[in-house]
This record gives structure tokens, C-alpha cells and sequence, in this order.
């Protein structure tokens, strides 16, 4: 699969450097067109070739295998060197990378009259370009995560734009951060700004973490103005933002997908409360990433005494909750599932085991055992046990048994 990659990302390259010199007069070119109209035929079958080529990448997306990668991480090129020799060694092949973090601070210096404005942007990764770049001559697969509707600094920038409870003092969560309004189209536009710029600097898709609203108790004596309302429910908005995103930002040639709790699955409540409706969401998106980590599950759930114990049994069972609930939609949606999967002890946790290479594993294998193909690791230092993921050699031999049962499914040994 890398291989595959990196051959489109290595044409591509190679046909954007070339340069046009006409041939002499009264003389064949290289190619052998004599004329003006012939040069023009051919240069207008090539750019089609090449729209063909964008067509056709964009309609068979990279069977994502990831990991999360902190703006630091990926703004320090000790860490990158680390982590690139564990790319190219295991079966991974896409990174996450934060282009706005947990405290809206956007990582790199962007072209954004907003950003400019409000001064939002650091230096944590100083030249975006250039790791991206790096990253694609690796055949790795790029996605901006993009914190939504919570955005500290954004609140306090713009407390116009921020939630506010009816004594009009600002609402803030649990760690004391301010949350932006999501009926607000003034916060949408600055997203989508953002995101352009994340695909101009050579991402490939745009995730949407904290696509929600708070999940506080203050949240419920936030009071929102009509005018902004206009009669919408929190899941009506924010699938309104949802599709928005993704006709902004398809433009641009960019994949959209959207993080969402595991619990919103399930549970009506829960997904009325913080504005996810799963099966909405998925007829919208690219692709959907429940975050199904077993830490997340209190005791019980699935019939599982203590779900962070039994990380295969807890992930298998969310995902087929997954696949219950999306086959009941009146249409197929059209986005992929790719959940995210706990690389990280639970150590807050009662009753939790410490997570290592067999845990990973065995999330992993109960993705696939779900019906899905597709998953992100989280840890958010970027410490992963790599020990649990398969060798490229082993991936690519996998991809190549999957490949030869679907051309001959009926074939016996």
C-alpha cells in the first residue's frame, strides 16, 4: 500500500516540475507534433489523463492505519525521525496531526486574515511544507484535526462568538476552557478557513474533533439568541455545520471526517445533548470516528463488568452496535467508519489493566472482526506500542491474500 502511495505522490511531483520547451521552428518535438493544434490536443488529453487521475484518487480513499501526533511531536524533527523509522517499519500509513490544538492555538503560520487578527497561530511546527512533504515521500496519508466548537482562545478573542450562560457570564467546562457558540456561522467560517489552509500545505483530509457542544451541567444554563437559532435543535446544527464543511472543503479537494463519542451510538440522550446524530453523520461525511476506547465505558456496559479490562470485547461490541445502527438508515452512508482505538493506560480508572501490544492488538483484530478496516491510535503524548502492529512486510502480504479472495471468492484449498 505505501509503495502505491508514494508511485502517485512521486508522479505527481515529477509531472508538476516538468517544464515546456517548444521546439524549434520548422522542426518535430521530441513527442513529433509539428503543429500549434497538435500541441494543444495533446496537452488537453494529458490534463484530462490528469483529472481522471484526481477522480479516480478521490473516489478510493487510503485504508487508514494511524496514529495521533501532538504539534509539538510533529514540529520537532528529533521526534519525526523517531517516528518515520516506525512508518516505515510497520504496517501504519496515515498521521493525525493537530493544524489547531485543545486550546485553539493553530500550529503553524497560516495565511488567514482571521487568524492574523486575533493572533491565534504559533510556531509549534515551523514549516508546515516541509513535513508534509517529508510525510508524502513516506506514502503516508495526512489528516488536520481541527478542534470545533471547543476553542478557548477563539471565546476569548471573540467573546461575542463564545456560549454564555443568562447572566451573561461566559460557560466554561470542567477545565476551565470556553467553549465558541456552534450556531454561530462567523465560527464556521473561521474553521473552514483554517481547514483551506491545512489542504493547501499538503493535507489530505480535514477531522473535526469536538464537532459538538459541551457536556457539562453548565452547558444546560447556557442560553442561545434566537436569531441564531432560528428554531434548530443541537443535532440539526451541527449537521448543518456538517454538511456545510464538506461541500466547502470537497471543493478543495479535501475528505472530511468527524470525531464522535462512542456513547452517541447508542444513546438518544446523550446524542441529543451534545448535537451528534450518528447516522445523520454518516450519510455526510467522508468517513466517521466513534472513539470506542474501552476507558470510556462505564462499568456494566455490554454486559462487561469493567469494559477498560476487556479492551476486545468492549471495541468488538461498540462496532457492531455501529453496524446495527447504520444498517437501519433509509440510505447506505456514505461514510466510512474508522474508529479510534486506546493506546494508553486508564490509570484514573477503579478497575483498569495497563495497555500495551496485546491490547492494541486486540483492538485492532476486533475492528476487523466487526466488519470494519479502518482505525486511528490515540495516545496523547505520542508514546505507541508499535510492538503490537503488524511489519509493512506483513500488512502488504495481508493486503495481497485480501486482494486475491475477492477475484476468486469461490476458490477451495
Amino acid at each position: 500500500m505505501k509503495k502505491w502511495v508514494f508511485a502517485i505522490f512521486l508522479a505527481a511531483a515529477v509531472m508538476g516540475c516538468q517544464r515546456y520547451q517548444p521546439p524549434s521552428d520548422g522542426l518535430k518535438s521530441q513527442s513529433g507534433l509539428k503543429t500549434q493544434d497538435e500541441r494543444k490536443l495533446k496537452a488537453r488529453k494529458e490534463q484530462k489523463s490528469r483529472s481522471e487521475e484526481l477522480v479516480q484518487k478521490f473516489s478510493d480513499p487510503v485504508k487508514v492505519k494511524g496514529i495521533y501526533l501532538s504539534a509539538y511531536t510533529a514540529g520537532s524533527a528529533a521526534e519525526m525521525d523517531k517516528i518515520l523509522v516506525q512508518l516505515d517499519a510497520t504496517e501504519l500509513n496515515a498521521v493525525v496531526i493537530d493544524v489547531k490544538d485543545d486550546n485553539g492555538i493553530v500550529t503553524f503560520s497560516m495565511d488567514s486574515p482571521l487568524v492574523q487578527e486575533i493572533g491565534s497561530s504559533s510556531g509549534y511546527i515551523p514549516d508546515i511544507k516541509a513535513l508534509t512533504k517529508n510525510l508524502k515521500e513516506h506514502g503516508i496519508y495526512l489528516i488536520a484535526r481541527i478542534p470545533a466548537f471547543r476553542d478557548p482562545y477563539l471565546a476569548e478573542a471573540k467573546p461575542e462568538w463564545c456560549c454564555k450562560k443568562a447572566d451573561g457570564t461566559v460557560y466554561r467546562d470542567k477545565n476551565n476552557l470556553a467553549w465558541v457558540n456552534p450556531y454561530k456561522k462567523e465560527v464556521w467560517e473561521y474553521l473552514i478557513e483554517i481547514a483551506q489552509q491545512a489542504g493547501e500545505a499538503g493535507f489530505d483530509e480535514i477531522q473535526f474533533d469536538y464537532i459538538r457542544f459541551g457536556t457539562e451541567k453548565g452547558m444546560n444554563e447556557v442560553i442561545f439568541d434566537q436569531a441564531d437559532t432560528k428554531g434548530k435543535s443541537r443535532q440539526e446544527i451541527i449537521l448543518e455545520f456538517t454538511e456545510y464543511a464538506c461541500r466547502q472543503l470537497r471543493r478543495k479537494g479535501l475528505y472530511v471526517s468527524a470525531d464522535v463519542f462512542g456513547a452517541v451510538i447508542f444513546g438518544r440522550e446523550d446524542a441529543e445533548a451534545v448535537g451528534q446524530d450518528y447516522e445523520k453523520m454518516a450519510g455526510k461525511l467522508d468517513a466517521i470516528c466513534p472513539m470506542v476506547y474501552p476507558s470510556h465505558y462505564g462499568n456494566g456496559n455490554f454486559g462487561i463488568a469493567y469494559p477498560d479490562m476487556e479492551p476486545y470485547e468492549t471495541v468488538f461490541n461498540a462496532l457492531s452496535g455501529s453496524k446495527v445502527a447504520l444498517s437501519q438508515t433509509e440510505r447506505e452512508p456514505s461514510a466510512l467508519v474508522r474508529p479510534w482505538l486506546q493506546d494508553f493506560t486508564a490509570s484514573y480508572l477503579s478497575h483498569y489493566i495497563p495497555y500495551g501490544p496485546i491490547e492494541v492488538r486486540e483492538q485492532i483484530q476486533a475492528v476487523y472482526d466487526a466488519g470494519y478496516e479502518q482505525w486511528i491510535l490515540w495516545n496523547a503524548s505520542g508514546k505507541y506500542h508499535y510492538e503490537g502492529l503488524l511489519t509493512a512486510e506483513e500488512a502488504e502480504d495481508g493486503d495481497r491474500m485480501e486482494g486475491q479472495a475477492r477475484r476468486d471468492p469461490e476458490e477451495k484449498e
